[in-house]
């Protein structure tokens, strides 16, 4: 009889002390120190790893604001593509009126007594008024500001 009563009693002593190793390991202090070395552990590494994050969202940043700094500027360009055709078709109109006064320069030397590399008043009148004409073309260029000018000009 002492055996099967002997088995009772140790079975009732290792179920309490199974239950007391159960308690101990599971309280709450327990758990905060487990929590606690995992957070002392994992930590260093955690803010490292923001610090990166962060210094990547500057560095990203920085390069959106350079790409659209650059997108604005390309498109710029393109839309003063028409200012750009403009000013080319004011180049070649110059080119143009200097060749026509160059020539008419050439054709009146013969005829008129003005000194070498001057031009005479008529040629300079008929030189000023197709400049004039080719300003008041030019949509900014304000026409009431050109007038004064041609009348004083032309009159000599």
């Amino acid at each position: 009889m002492e055996e099967p009563e002997m088995q009772l009693k140790g079975k009732k002593v290792t179920d309490k002390f199974t239950e007391s190793i159960y308690v101990l390991a599971n309280e709450p202090s327990v758990a905060l120190y487990r929590l606690q070395e995992h957070v002392r552990r994992s930590l260093p590494e955690l803010a490292q790893h923001k610090a990166d994050m962060q210094r990547w969202e500057e560095q990203s940043q920085g390069a959106i604001y350079t790409v659209e700094y650059a997108c604005s500027a390309v498109k710029n360009l393109v839309d003063s593509s028409v200012y750009f055709r403009s000013v080319e078709g004011l180049l070649k109109q110059a080119i143009s009126i200097r060749d026509h006064m160059n020539a008419a320069t050439q054709g009146h030397r013969g005829r008129t007594k003005a000194p070498r590399g001057q031009v005479t008043q008529q040629e300079l009148a008929s030189a000023l008024t197709c400049s004039w004409t080719l300003a008041g073309r030019l949509p900014s260029s304000p026409k009431r500001g050109l007038a004064p000018f041609r009348a004083a000009e032309i009159g000599g």
